[in-house]
């Protein structure tokens, strides 16, 4: 048995890819500890591993204090050393660890796993990226911005760097180590097939698949719901504050043939959205990976692991990105003709029933879906990633 610290300073979408991960981690007889913030408690105990938290308010405080543009996120990261690292140090102290599993942007993975003196692993939930494309993206990302913006904020990353290697004794590397935390092993949560030039990738790189674990309180009454012709929409946890474009959606598919299961997110209030068309289900929460297995087109925002779980159930998507990755994954979808991009400005209730039948009468877009579907249903999923936990901790020497 190992003693792992897993350390995670992400939202769901970075946090619900590991939990299939604790939990075989555990049942093959691995002690985790699981740093996360505070406020996402809730989602890791269950998994059976010891959860120690940071306090997420200053930890967001200090990342945006980096400000918006490419260098200054880079900053930001390291401007969260002072709010994780003594964090960590204090609610471990006297404690032995094997190995760190760390987030991939979670700017002090790399540096606690220098600290502890232990091995690391990478965990991605995004698609990975190589330095020749972050170095690229990094200077596309900054044409958004003036000269002198950047200027400073590069200035002030070169600080960051050398106050970060003063105080905690690290050495922090190039801006992509800082972002990207590489490691010796990077467990990434997508196939080859769908991860953007997945073939450029060395051995290092292990694309598992997706992490599906279906909740087990999860339930969903279809047995008066018509799902021939199911429309599933959903932007996630996070972006779902978004109650214009819900009645967008009552005007595109009201009085269609179609079976439409909403679901707003529990900070949007059911009663604001006014009177609901027949052929609608809205909900604050449904269970999303039940619901998928049933649907025949998926309209969502573009996270990382709703995309995946759409794909899973070989379900064609419409992708309307909100932040983040979400662009970047819309791309990817249309590019390999899963589904279609959209972009909400301007968007009209005629367009969006015009892309929804497009996309359901598209036999070539099914076939997409059910041949990334399938690669990612072989690809191993959580039980694979801890089999190459595994085999690189006996490459290592350390007992399983």
């Amino acid at each position: 048995m190992a003693r792992v610290l897993f350390i995670n300073g992400g939202s769901e979408g970075h946090i619900n890819p590991t939990l299939g991960v604790v939990q075989e981690l555990i049942r093959r007889g691995e002690e985790v500890v699981y740093f996360i913030m505070d406020q996402f408690r809730d989602r890791v105990e269950p998994t059976g591993a010891e959860v120690i938290t940071l306090d997420g308010g200053k930890f967001v405080e200090a990342f945006l204090a980096g400000g918006r543009s490419p260098w200054g996120r880079v900053g930001g990261l390291l401007r969260t050393a002072d709010i994780v690292i003594p964090s960590v140090l204090e609610q471990t102290k006297g404690e032995r660890f094997d190995y760190i599993i760390h987030d991939s942007m979670f700017g002090c993975g790399r540096l606690l796993a220098q600290i502890f003196d232990v091995p690391a692993i990478n965990s991605c939930t995004s698609f990975a990226i190589q330095q020749n494309s972050f170095d690229r993206m990094q200077d596309h990302l900054s044409l958004h911005f003036p000269v002198d913006v950047n200027e400073r904020a590069q200035q002030e990353f070169q600080q960051l760097v050398r106050s970060v290697q003063a105080k905690y004794n690290v050495q922090v590397g190039s801006a992509y180590e800082v972002f990207c935390n590489p490691a010796p092993l990077t467990i990434v949560y997508t196939s080859k097939h769908f991860q953007p030039d997945g073939e450029s990738f060395d051995e290092t790189y292990k694309f598992v698949g997706p992490s599906v674990v279906p909740r087990s309180d999860d339930h969903f009454d279809f047995s008066h719901v018509d799902t021939d012709r199911l429309i599933y929409i959903s932007f996630g946890t996070v972006f779902n504050q978004a109650l214009d474009f819900y009645k967008l959606c009552f005007a595109a598919f009201a009085e269609t043939e179609y079976t439409v299961i909403l679901s707003v997110g529990r900070q949007t209030r059911i009663a604001e959205l006014g009177d609901i068309p027949a052929n609608f289900i809205v909900r604050s929460y449904v269970p999303q990976l039940e619901v998928l297995q049933r649907a025949k087109l998926f309209i969502t925002h573009g996270g990382m692991n709703s995309t995946s779980e759409g794909l899973y159930y070989d379900v064609p998507l419409i992708v309307l990105p909100q932040s983040a990755d979400q662009p970047m994954i819309a791309r990817r979808v249309a590019e390999i003709g899963a589904g279609l991009h959209l972009s909400q400005e301007g968007l009209t209730a005629g367009d969006l029933r015009e892309a929804a039948e497009r996309v359901l009468k598209d036999a070539s877009i099914r076939k997409v879906c059910a041949e990334i579907g399938d690669s990612f249903r072989t690809a191993g999923g959580y039980r694979r990633a801890v089999e190459e936990i595994f085999t690189y901790k006996r490459s290592l020497g350390l007992n399983n």
